[in-house]
């Protein structure tokens, strides 16, 4: 790739970011309770509307493991249904789910700074920065841990033009 013509791509990657934050900004405005559920695709079963799996997002950090949530704890957010395994949990989520959701809405941090929106597995995780993070696979977890500064940094990079190509 030319000089160039890299640079012509890298403009039109800043003036599509720049896009989606004036849209973004636009639709806090115009609905500040609903930005989440449009600003960030989390990844969800098409037939059960549950995010990442059915797991407790929360379990992550107070279990340290994934536990599998309950139909009992349901929680509502971001145009997906979250589970848990007690209300203490639901509670603490429902209080502050920037906190608890995974980065890149579930999706693996390695393809996302790739560019690709490739589904995390709750069972292949990693907390850090204190964000949950779920990864495609080992390959991809290893690969983070090996260098998780520069694939993060990418990862923020790339994922409003990530969420761009999830849109309905």
């Amino acid at each position: 790739m030319t000089a160039a013509r890299r640079k012509r791509k890298q403009n039109r990657a800043r003036i599509l970011a720049v896009v989606l934050a004036v849209t973004g900004l636009a639709l806090a405005i115009a609905s500040p309770g609903s930005v989440a559920a449009t600003t960030e695709m989390i990844v969800v079963d098409r037939h059960t509307g549950l995010a990442i799996g059915g797991y407790d997002p929360v379990a992550f950090f107070t279990e340290g493991k994934p536990i599998e949530g309950s139909a009992d704890f349901e929680f509502r957010y971001a145009g997906a249904v979250w589970r848990f395994c007690n209300i203490g949990n639901r509670d603490a989520f429902a209080e502050r789910p920037d906190v608890y959701m995974p980065r890149f809405g579930g999706y693996d941090p390695v393809g996302v700074a790739r560019g690709v929106a490739t589904p995390g597995n709750p069972n292949l995780w990693l907390i850090a920065g204190q964000r949950l993070f779920l990864f495609y696979d080992h390959d991809r977890l290893e690969k983070f841990v090996a260098d998780s500064n520069h694939l993060l940094a990418e990862a923020e990079r790339k994922w409003p033009t990530v969420t761009y190509t999830l849109s309905p």
